[in-house]
């Protein structure tokens, strides 16, 4: 009975092998695109551009079935709940709900996902990368409120 399963779970995953996800990258408008002081763009693209951004960098096993299900669906997730490729185009309440909640799930360790950050350590933020954003999604609600 054991042989009998492993032998099938071993056929379901060479079978998942062929359902492929779309992993794509649209092209990148600078006009578009989120363009702030260095420090905040290191801390962003080193962190969070992979899920929020059109600038994904798909690593090997996200070709791997199923952590290509999991991968492809936390960047469409990432990307439609913020994506930084598109910053110019989010409307100014959209943007104040996003920075909102930007703030809380920084400051509440829920970003970068617990799973990404296990395979991309560097991705962790530090106690000052979360000072910096905080400040910078702060600095940014003032401005578009006030607009």
């Amino acid at each position: 009975m054991l042989k009998k399963t492993v032998i099938i779970i071993v056929v379901i995953l060479i079978g998942i092998q062929f359902i492929r996800v779309e992993k794509k990258n649209p092209p990148v408008d600078e006009k578009l695109t989120l363009n702030t002081d260095s420090k905040v763009m290191d801390i962003l693209k080193n962190s969070c551009y992979d899920c929020h951004s059109f600038e994904t960098k798909w690593p090997t096993y996200s070709s791997i079935a199923p952590i290509s299900f999991f991968v492809a669906s936390h960047v469409n997730k990432g990307r439609k709940a913020l994506n930084f490729s598109e910053w110019a185009n989010i409307e100014a309440k959209t943007k104040v709900n996003r920075l909102e909640r930007a703030v809380k799930t920084v400051n509440n360790e829920m970003m970068a996902l617990p799973s990404y950050v296990s395979v991309h350590e560097n991705a962790k933020l530090s106690k000052e990368d979360k000072v910096t954003l905080t400040q910078w999604f702060e600095k940014e609600l003032i401005k578009i409120k006030t607009d």
